[in-house]
């Protein structure tokens, strides 16, 4: 799990405890601006000032701001992945699809940082990396994501292979969509959001993922 690290003497690091303190620190600063300003408006520089490094600092443990997204995206990623991979084992197979729904939302909801990057994958990293950087990241992707399409076929065999991959990328594309126009609200939508007459256009990140993981499946299933 990614964590800030706060005050620390910022003299070179010589041992391998101290190296991961500062990326730690240096993880913590870049969330922390990620959430604050978006993806786009974070620049390198910005990230060095927030964790206590000069910029020639932060070349010793990253080249890019890519690169640190990266990281802590993979982090988190790997940490949603074996929280979701405990709920969906507890599972029968063929279970209820409303009860599948609503545990593998459970898991996202419980990795709240998770899920404020995720939106910015989509539109912003893919665009920015080098290839070196996305094919590391696609390895450690795919790994995951084959895990986890097995776990899904254990529960409903009729999904399985390429119709798994398709539930995770379309319950995964979803769920960027409905936490990005949840969590990225200013002042004017949330008052417009508190008039009567459009209190049922606003969004509801757990309601609506929820059925639009069971249509996904229901969807595959009688495919």
């Amino acid at each position: 799990m990614v964590t800030y690290v706060g005050f620390m003497n910022w003299q070179r690091a010589r041992t391998d405890e101290k190296k991961n303190e500062r990326k730690a620190a240096i993880y913590g600063a870049a969330l922390t601006l990620f959430k604050k300003k978006g993806y786009e408006k974070v620049s390198f520089n910005a990230i060095a000032v927030e964790a206590g490094f000069t910029k020639s600092n932060m070349y010793r443990y990253f080249c890019s701001k890519e690169e640190i997204f990266l990281n802590i995206f993979a982090s988190l990623f790997d940490d949603w992945y074996e929280d979701c991979s405990q709920r969906l084992q507890k599972l029968d197979e063929n279970v209820e699809v409303t009860l599948f729904a609503k545990t593998w939302v459970a898991s996202y909801k419980s990795h709240p940082e998770f899920l404020d990057l995720i939106p910015i994958l989509f539109i912003s990293l893919e665009n920015n990396s080098s290839f070196e950087q996305l094919l590391e990241f696609k390895k450690l992707s795919m790994n995951l994501l084959y895990q986890l399409a097995v776990k899904v076929s254990k529960i409903y065999p009729t999904i399985q292979d390429e119709k798994a991959f398709q539930f995770l990328t379309l319950s995964f594309a979803a769920t960027a969509n409905y936490w990005a126009a949840q969590s990225q609200q200013n002042e004017a939508l949330e008052k417009i959001y508190q008039l009567e007459q459009f209190k049922v256009l606003k969004p509801n990140f757990e309601q609506s993922l929820t059925v639009s993981v069971e249509i996904i499946i229901k969807g595959l299933q009688a495919s």
